[in-house]
C-alpha cells in the first residue's frame, strides 16, 4: 500500500557521488528573485535587463530561466504575490466605527502598500497586455461598493462618488512613490486634500498632514525618472 510520502530519488554528481536536491535553496532562491525583481522594475521599468535581476538575487541568468522561463511568467508571479497582498488588505477593511471611516482606511493602506512597491502601476499595465481578461480591480471595487453606499447613506461622501473612484484615487496618490522616498511624507498632505474632496458640502476640513512641497523639491521631483515612464 502506498503511504503517500513523497521520496526523493537521489541523482548522480561528478565522482559517482549521490546528493538529495536541495530544494530549500530552490525556493530561497525563487524569492530573492522575485524581490529582486520587483527593486529593478520600480528603478528601471518593466523591460530591466534580466541578468541585472538576477545579479541582484545574486544568482545566475540560468537559475532565473529555471524559475521563469520569461520575463512574461516573472511579471505574472509578481503579480500573483502582489494579490496575494490586496486579497490580505482588503479583508481587513470594513470593522471601522463607521463606513466613512472605512473609506479613510482603505486610500490609506492602499496608498501605503503602493508607496512600498512602486513597480505595481507598471505591472499592472503589463498584466492587462499579457491577459486583457484580467480585472484586478474588481478584487478593490467589489468589497468597496457597499461601503461607499453606506457612507453615502449615512451623509459622509459625496453622492456622485464611486467605488470605482476611490480605487482611482489611492492608486493615484499612492503613484507619488515612483519618485522615491523623499518624497513619501507628500502622500498624507496629498490625500488629507483628495478626502476634502470626497466630503458633502459643509462637511468639516481636515488638518493638512504635511508642509506643502517647496519649488526646488518639486523641480527635483519632475527630473526623476518613474519605471513607468
Amino acid at each position: 500500500m502506498h503511504s503517500g510520502k513523497v521520496e526523493f530519488q537521489p541523482t548522480r554528481a561528478r565522482g559517482d557521488r549521490y546528493h538529495v536536491p536541495k530544494r530549500r535553496d530552490a525556493v530561497q532562491n525563487h524569492e530573492k528573485l522575485l524581490a529582486a525583481a520587483r527593486v529593478v522594475i520600480a528603478e528601471r521599468g518593466i523591460d530591466a535587463p534580466l541578468e541585472e535581476i538576477a545579479r541582484r538575487a545574486d544568482v545566475g541568468i540560468a537559475t532565473l530561466y529555471r524559475n521563469f522561463a520569461s520575463r512574461d511568467e516573472l511579471v505574472q508571479a509578481l503579480f500573483e504575490r502582489s494579490m496575494d497582498e490586496v486579497d490580505a488588505l482588503v479583508s481587513e477593511i470594513g470593522g471601522d466605527e463607521s463606513a466613512w471611516d472605512s473609506v479613510v482606511n482603505f486610500m490609506d493602506r492602499l496608498g501605503m502598500w503602493l508607496l512600498a512597491d512602486p513597480a505595481m502601476p507598471t505591472i499592472v499595465t503589463r498584466i492587462g497586455i499579457i491577459d486583457p481578461e484580467r480585472r484586478p480591480a474588481m478584487r478593490f471595487t467589489g468589497a468597496m461598493t457597499g461601503i461607499v453606499e453606506q457612507a453615502k447613506a449615512d451623509g459622509d461622501l459625496r453622492d456622485d462618488v464611486t467605488s470605482i473612484d476611490i480605487v482611482l484615487l489611492a492608486t493615484m496618490l499612492g503613484s507619488i512613490g515612483r519618485y522615491g522616498s523623499e518624497y513619501v511624507a507628500q502622500w498624507r498632505r496629498q490625500l488629507d486634500i483628495v478626502l476634502d474632496g470626497l466630503r458633502p458640502e459643509g462637511a468639516p476640513r481636515r488638518p493638512l498632514a504635511a508642509g506643502p512641497v517647496d519649488l526646488d523639491s518639486y523641480h527635483r521631483m519632475l527630473r526623476r525618472s518613474p519605471a513607468s515612464s
